[in-house]
């Protein structure tokens, strides 16, 4: 470690913060949570949306679509584990939900959510559908739902409050959510290209990758591409050049 990166680590030892980095990409995060914290907290909420959709009789009423969502994401996480070998221990979830208001979520900790609605409005086949998740694995990988809560905390200089207050702030504070959209279109790009990367390893064509973003820019109206995403034309230009880079890694 040289001077200038241990005089950093030491600036966020003293701030209460850890240190990390993204994988692949290498940007460095500043954590005030611990990765177990925030899966505990997040963990409580997932299984309330979860017992509200199986109420309302949405939750996994797509048995097809579930089916698939299990394997194609089982390489994806394989391919996830190579990046980050800590990600094993996760206890990954796919579900689907006819809820017309949901596109895709992921919570920390591998818990993953697919409107089937959105699915077939796009007409996904199976790699354009990896994409899809690869983009939302990708979310879990690099912690961002740890990171979006660590800069709310940071933001609003909160003191030494509970996770889950910080939670309610941000969900209910809309300047907040406006002072991190900055961070949430950074978030959203890496999570494109780190996706990428995971559909890739995981053997999926890059013309699929290509072909998802095309219908994302084709139907730019919908929810996936609107709020903190970044320009759909924006997004299909990255999928065609990292496309290119896969060709030439060949």
């Amino acid at each position: 470690m040289n001077a200038a990166a241990a005089l950093f680590a030491g600036l966020l030892f003293a701030c209460g913060m850890a240190g990390a980095q993204v994988p692949e990409s290498g940007r460095v995060q500043e954590l005030s949570f611990s990765a177990e914290e925030v899966a505990s907290t997040v963990e409580d909420r997932y299984i309330d949306r979860m017992v509200e959709l199986a109420a309302a009789g949405r939750l996994d009423d797509d048995r097809a679509l579930l089916a698939r969502l299990q394997t194609i994401g089982a390489g994806l996480i394989r391919a996830a584990v190579a990046l980050k070998p800590e990600a094993v221990a996760w206890q990954w979830e796919f579900h689907t939900t006819s809820d017309t208001d949901v596109d895709a979520i992921c919570m920390a900790g591998g818990k993953i959510l697919v409107g089937s609605a959105f699915v077939r409005q796009l007409a996904l086949n199976d790699g354009e559908l990896a994409t899809l998740l690869a983009h939302e694995i990708a979310h879990a990988v690099a912690e961002h739902h740890r990171e979006t809560l660590s800069e709310a905390l940071f933001l609003n200089r909160y003191p030494a409050v509970p996770l889950e207050v910080v939670m309610e702030r941000l969900e209910s504070d809309v300047s907040v959510q406006i002072r991190l959209s900055k961070l949430s279109s950074l978030q959203e790009s890496e999570a494109d290209q780190l996706g990428m990367v995971l559909a890739h390893r995981a053997g999926w064509p890059a013309a699929d990758m290509v072909s998802f973003y095309r219908k994302l820019s084709d139907g730019d109206q919908l929810a996936l591409v609107a709020g903190a995403y970044p320009a759909s034309a924006s997004r299909l230009s990255m999928a065609k050049g990292m496309a290119l880079l896969f060709q030439s890694s060949r």
